[in-house]
């Protein structure tokens, strides 16, 4: 079992451009992420600062997510939601680009979210699990309870985010009860 991890794949370049491996299951292996990746999602947000999350799906049909920026630049996020977990509630980020290739591992156990930096972004992220509707779950992205005062989102003050109906009324972390044990992987940092 592995924790949340920020992964930067090395890329090779030439006068033609670059090659990178984005996932090769025997590197993954080596650092300790072992699952089987089943569903492949790629979306477009036209807006920038469209936020989307925060999201999980409940056991037995949790996911890990291996998530990477293609085409843009991106805000990742990952939140604790294992109960029992001394990190209960704190969160991770990372920014993910185009640029600069890399991808966070979001392991079950956490709520991932991010936001778009800029306009027309593209994310892929590969799945442990297939989407299951009535598994389907999330908090409140703007959460106070979340870290010491909320998810410090790179957004200009006074900016609204783009979001879903889904996302606008996600409950908050003190009315959700977590389905997710504590197994003793930490939360990060991400290094």
């Amino acid at each position: 079992m592995s924790c949340v991890q920020l992964i930067r794949p090395r890329r090779h370049g030439d006068t033609r451009g670059w090659f990178t491996e984005t996932y090769n299951v025997e590197a993954f292996a080596k650092l300790g992420i072992t699952c089987t990746f089943v569903q492949d999602n790629h979306s477009l947000s036209v807006p920038a600062f469209t936020l989307r999350g925060l999201h999980f799906q409940t056991p037995p049909r949790g996911q890990d997510k291996l998530v990477r920026c293609i085409r843009g630049r991106i805000f990742d996020v990952a939140v604790d939601i294992r109960n029992g977990s001394p990190t209960y509630g704190q969160w991770v980020g990372a920014e993910l680009s185009a640029e600069n290739g890399h991808q966070l591992f979001i392991p079950i156990g956490f709520a991932h979210g991010f936001v778009t930096l800029e306009p027309d972004c593209e994310v892929t992220y590969k799945c442990s699990d297939t989407y299951a509707p009535d598994a389907d779950g999330g908090i409140r992205w703007d959460d106070p309870a979340i870290g010491t005062g909320g998810i410090d989102w790179p957004m200009p003050a006074g900016t609204a985010p783009e979001l879903s109906a889904k996302d606008q009324v996600q409950p908050l972390l003190a009315d959700f009860d977590s389905p997710f044990p504590y197994d003793g992987r930490p939360l990060g940092p991400l290094v």
